[in-house]
């Protein structure tokens, strides 16, 4: 059933961008208060006290008022039940599309079109003609399509990897990905006019970058904290029975070190890195598990025993994070340079620690 776009619908969206502007003044507001959030999402999940996914969707009491709220909303599983499509929290949307920075005839190009509603924003501000956004999911983009249609709206649509871009419309002044990356693809740089600004979540953070030259760009991470659905490429899983076999060594890391201070950071070093935490029957962290794509997988204990396999060693790399950063790092402390052949991340500048970006996004 969809949401009747009525009173109700506009004053929730109206209260919302009122909510999300409150600090400052932006010129997205509009946008916020005038493109229907529900029409994109008219069914989404949520998990319950066991943890399973139930949909939510009108009529029930509790959907207005979470879609209009300011929360990431899952709007597809798959067949285990693991999310692989979202409606992106409001205030990252805002923070994104403000760090965009776009101006009237900007063409821009949208990686991850999803349910639409980010397309959808940015036709409101800029138009139709002037908005490419592609998906790899040729089902996603169908029901985006329809969607926006239905909200009036008619941007380009294209089914592919967004990591290939869409040379067809190029170059594009503004470049945003709502899919997360572990660097930039160097097709988007390609296909990037000169001066252009991307966008785009890298690890768990976000970064806006300024093309400087061909192949070249610089910028800095956002200070906001952002985690998006990473582009689906694939990828080994853990490998944590053949780890635990392995014999252990002693850390002085706290497994929740990197669940908290050193997160960030660790999504740059390890880029593409999973987590995930093992809990007592009193709910307190026993273990952290984590593994990258190559299969490389670690197991950190609160005991203070580490167990590692693969061809990195994952835990002898946050023990070098724990060794640069004490306290949390600001993201925006982080400069990303990228040339036709290297991206490097820097912490503070060219003289502080860096980590290499892999070769393929």
């Amino acid at each position: 059933m969809t949401v009747p776009d009525d009173g109700a619908s506009a004053a929730a969206r109206q209260r919302m961008a009122a909510d999300l502007t409150a600090e400052h003044p932006s010129e997205w507001a509009d946008a916020f208060a005038s493109v229907p959030r529900h029409l994109f999402v008219p069914r989404f999940h949520q998990q319950d006290s066991t943890g399973a996914w139930q949909p939510l969707t009108w009529p029930d009491p509790a959907y207005l008022e979470t879609v209009y709220s300011d929360t990431a909303l899952t709007t597809q599983l798959d067949e285990h039940g693991v999310p692989t499509s979202s409606s992106s929290q409001p205030s990252i949307m805002l923070a994104m599309l403000e760090a965009l920075d776009v101006s009237e005839g900007h063409r821009v190009l949208e990686l991850g079109t999803g349910t639409g509603y980010n397309a959808a924003l940015l036709c409101h501000r800029l138009g139709d003609a002037n908005v490419t956004t592609i998906d790899i999911d040729p089902a996603l983009v169908d029901t985006a399509a329809q969607r926006l249609h239905q909200a009036g709206f008619n941007p380009i649509l294209a089914v592919h990897d967004g990591a290939k871009g869409h040379p067809g419309n190029a170059p594009y002044d503004r470049i945003i990905s709502t899919v997360g990356l572990h660097a930039i693809p160097e097709p988007l740089l390609q296909q990037a006019a000169p001066g252009a600004v991307i966008v785009a979540p890298i690890g768990y953070g976000i970064v806006r970058a300024t093309v400087t030259a061909p192949g070249h760009a610089t910028g800095r991470f956002l200070t906001v904290p952002a985690h998006f659905m990473a582009r689906r490429t694939g990828g080994s899983e853990p490998h944590f029975d053949a780890a635990l076999e392995q014999s252990p060594a002693d850390t002085r890391v706290p497994p929740a070190d990197l669940l908290g201070r050193l997160k960030f950071p660790a999504s740059v070093a390890l880029p593409g890195y999973t987590s995930c935490s093992w809990r007592t029957q009193d709910g307190d962290l026993d273990a952290v598990g984590l593994w990258t794509p190559d299969g490389s997988t670690a197991i950190a204990h609160t005991s203070g025993s580490v167990r590692q396999i693969g061809p990195q060693k994952l835990w002898d790399t946050v023990e070098d994070l724990a060794k640069i950063f004490g306290d949390e790092p600001e993201r925006n402390a982080f400069v990303l340079t990228v040339t036709p052949t290297r991206q490097t991340v820097f912490y503070e500048d060219a003289d502080g620690p860096s980590w290499a970006l892999p070769a393929t996004s």
